[in-house]
């Protein structure tokens, strides 16, 4: 036991530097993760500003019946999986598929400048991504002003439901893929080139190289990224449907996600623990989609699993 304790005493003095660099991410994650779980309970109390949350009265899961009885909760539920769905797959197809062109471009110049431009839009605030699309795709905006000109009937994007789900998908690549392609070229970097060169000296043409090099060698951060966005299957972005769609009620029915639907909620209505319990039901199924699917992947393909 001494000379456990003696080892564990002489990592810690060793990577001293490294724990100290790690107390403010703890400090962190600690203070916005794991304290605010205490507000759990107010899922399960009538919440009373003048009693606070011990004080408050206990009303068992009266929250929860209320939420799932006379809300659409299972609509909102609905849009959050299929947008997050489509974000993963559309979003992991355009990022490897550009991170693949440009590990493959040879003019470092251009290379260099299509990499800024792709990741620019990833800075843009959503606030001003809503305002561009507002003077772009709006009554007034670019698109309906050129259609006019042409002598052409407007076509106003805000108010077709229909083709919202598509334009989100659209906006949600333009601003991502950029950030989500500096990750996968990071990991085409760490490709050994001698796997190439081999592969050149055989014959292989870059296609080739592409399929049985590149794409295999990915798959372990795909699948970590993929993981890692299971997690949120059931969170929106609150930024870019809340900026986007904001309260216009002809969207509501087909862009409406869980995210922007407890923020209302919540400015709505002075129930608290109905909407805790709206947040606590979509930490729920966060947390039961990212276990299932990790334990799904362990029992495939175990170097790849999160835990």
């Amino acid at each position: 036991m001494d000379k456990k304790r003696g080892s564990m005493q002489k990592k810690l003095a060793k990577n001293r530097t490294l724990l100290l660099m790690l107390v403010p991410a703890i400090i962190f994650v600690v203070m916005f993760s794991y304290l605010p779980m205490a507000g759990i309970v107010l899922a399960f109390k009538n919440y009373r500003y003048a009693d606070g949350i011990l004080g408050s009265p206990w009303t068992g899961l009266d929250n929860f019946k209320f939420l799932f009885v006379s809300s659409k909760v299972w609509s909102l539920t609905r849009n959050t999986l299929l947008y997050n769905i489509a974000f993963i797959i559309f979003g992991m197809i355009f990022e490897v598929g550009f991170a693949v062109v440009l590990s493959e471009l040879t003019n470092k110049i251009f290379k260099k400048f299509a990499q800024g431009f792709m990741f620019l839009p990833y800075f843009i605030s959503w606030v001003v991504v809503a305002t561009i699309m507002l003077n772009i795709f709006g009554d007034h905006g670019v698109l309906n002003s050129v259609l006019t000109s042409a002598g052409l009937p407007k076509y106003n994007v805000y108010s077709h439901t229909s083709t919202w789900p598509v334009v989100m998908v659209l906006v949600r690549l333009w601003k991502q893929t950029g950030y989500g392609t500096v990750i996968y070229l990071a990991a085409i970097a760490g490709i050994s080139q001698d796997l190439y060169e081999a592969a050149g000296m055989d014959g292989a043409n870059v296609w080739q190289k592409i399929r049985y090099i590149t794409l295999p060698s990915l798959k372990p951060t795909i699948m970590i990224m993929m993981l890692l966005a299971m997690g949120n299957m059931f969170r929106g972005d609150f930024g870019m449907f809340y900026q986007i769609v904001g309260s216009n009620q002809l969207l509501l029915k087909s862009s409406d996600i869980l995210d922007t639907y407890i923020y209302r909620l919540l400015l709505t209505t002075p129930d608290v623990g109905m909407t805790a319990a709206a947040g606590l039901y979509q930490s729920v199924l966060c947390f039961v989609t990212i276990v299932t699917a990790n334990w799904i992947v362990k029992k495939i393909a175990p170097d790849y699993t999160l835990f």
